[in-house]
């Protein structure tokens, strides 16, 4: 089992929390839920243990310290410390998850009208995917949110074998519900709450990238991103 923490970087709806779910299902490792999010917006975060932390630089430290530990995480935003110290990257396990665009950036403004384009996220994903693999010297593990849910057993065992963790098939099912870990942020994960395993949603909404002049400034600004990362999935 790996001893290096391991972290899923994503933007926000790309299923990373239904990856997270099946993680908590497996019971064999620590799960954190968005940390770095959470040091950047509050001015502390209690990890287990009793342990509590009030920066970046501090949580990376205690990382290695939880291990076995899966994080997850988002990047809507651009965490200072992490982008300007990449040395830092060099003991984690990168694994990025990425989803198409178009249904993205059309479920981001739903939830978040106010939402701009550099939080949607692409961009500053294909940079620290970047930063990761040359401070680790090994190319992080992307997977496509598509293949996830059409071919779960696959994707997920190709995780555990990049990772160095046993696959453990019981984990792809799960009971649907909310968690503890989704308190702060729950109105972003009814989804996955509602869900009970990886599963293809074909929700539908108002504004769209074909007509929403905004949402569409958005999706052609990312998807080079987009298209670069997914070239290495």
């Amino acid at each position: 089992m790996s001893a290096a923490p391991i972290v899923m970087w994503g933007h926000s709806r790309s299923a990373s929390t239904a990856f997270e779910r099946m993680m908590i299902e497996r019971g064999d490792v620590t799960v954190l839920h968005e940390p770095f999010l959470a040091v950047t917006e509050e001015e502390e975060l209690h990890l287990p243990g009793g342990v509590t932390v009030r920066s970046e630089r501090e949580l990376l430290v205690r990382l290695a310290e939880l291990a076995p530990v899966f994080v997850k995480e988002v990047l809507d935003y651009e965490y200072p410390h992490l982008f300007g110290h990449p040395e830092d990257l060099a003991g984690i396990v990168h694994t990025f998850i990425v989803r198409d665009p178009r249904p993205t950036i059309a479920s981001h403004y739903a939830i978040k009208p106010a939402v701009t384009c550099e939080e949607i996220g692409y961009e500053r994903l294909f940079l620290l995917f970047e930063l990761a693999w040359k401070a680790t010297g090994r190319r992080p593990l992307v997977i496509r949110t598509e293949d996830l849910v059409r071919e779960p057993a696959r994707v997920v065992e190709a995780f555990c074998e990049y990772t160095g963790l046993p696959f453990l098939p019981h984990a792809l099912t799960w009971s649907a519900g909310d968690r503890p870990e989704w308190e702060r942020t729950r109105r972003w994960h009814l989804d996955t709450s509602g869900s009970a395993g990886f599963e293809e949603r074909r929700n539908t909404y108002r504004d769209t990238v074909d007509n929403h002049p905004a949402l569409r400034a958005f999706y052609d600004h990312h998807l080079p991103f987009y298209q670069r990362l997914v070239e290495q999935a």
